[in-house]
């Protein structure tokens, strides 16, 4: 089949840490040559980093239409929800043609976060959501960005275009919350990771466990990347 993919052991494995960190320690390492360009260890590690977020954050926006006090916070909670689900139509449509495993289950930092926003009360549940969201997005934009700028691969740089709309929408409605504490959001965002890296990588699904979807709100204006520029690169250069 033309195009298929040339895969080491390792596609099949997790980078070994997501979160407040960089996507890949070894960002260059080639995993497989497919028909739309090299993908790299750093490629996969995107992925997975892209899915994952939305595994806590779609439900964290749930929560906020719950239990947000102030209409800032319902109108990021709804942000949350249509662009993380978009995105997460996305992630799946590639990574079966990447055969990159997507996890079902945030990382326990993610699980963490969303734990945390749960037991907040009212006030305090609106401070925690805007700076908890303000520091992780703010943590992910320069990963896109870097991903953005030196993938090969071109359904990967589809994901990075749409993440890269989507991670700056959700970092304008958390600071348009007015509830961002810059100082130590900024610290916090910047800070080298104490966590170990098990805490910071979502677990392997089990085999053959259906992929959780993560539903669009009603009102959705959020769409999935468009991969026809990709698609056609590919069978214009033979794949």
């Amino acid at each position: 089949m033309g195009g298929a993919l040339t895969l080491t052991v390792s596609a099949l494995v997790y980078p070994s840490m997501l979160g407040l960190d960089t996507v890949s320690t070894s960002a260059d390492r080639l995993i497989a040559n497919t028909q739309w360009g090299p993908f790299t260890e750093s490629d996969r590690a995107f992925v997975v980093a892209v899915r994952a977020a939305g595994l806590w954050e779609h439900p964290v926006g749930q929560i906020g239409l719950e239990k947000g006090q102030s209409k800032a916070v319902l109108i990021a909670s709804q942000h949350l929800i249509d662009g993380h689900a978009a995105l997460d139509e996305t992630c799946r449509k590639i990574a079966p043609m990447l055969n990159v495993v997507l996890p079902n289950v945030a990382s326990p930092q993610q699980e963490g976060f969303v734990t945390t926003l749960k037991t907040a009360q009212g006030k305090q549940f609106d401070i925690d959501f805007a700076n908890i969201l303000r520091m992780t997005h703010g943590s992910i934009f320069n990963t896109v960005a870097k991903v953005r700028s030196t993938t090969k691969n071109a359904l990967v740089r589809a994901l990075a275009d749409q993440a890269n709309d989507t991670v700056l929408d959700h970092i304008t409605v958390m600071e348009q919350t007015g509830l961002v504490d810059f100082d130590t959001t900024l610290f916090n965002q910047t800070k080298p990771p104490t966590l170990p890296k098990s805490d910071m990588t979502p677990p392997v699904p089990p085999a053959g466990q259906p992929l959780v979807v993560l539903p669009p709100p009603p009102n959705a204006t959020s769409t999935p990347a468009d991969l026809g520029p990709a698609m056609n690169g590919a069978a214009a250069n033979g794949g």
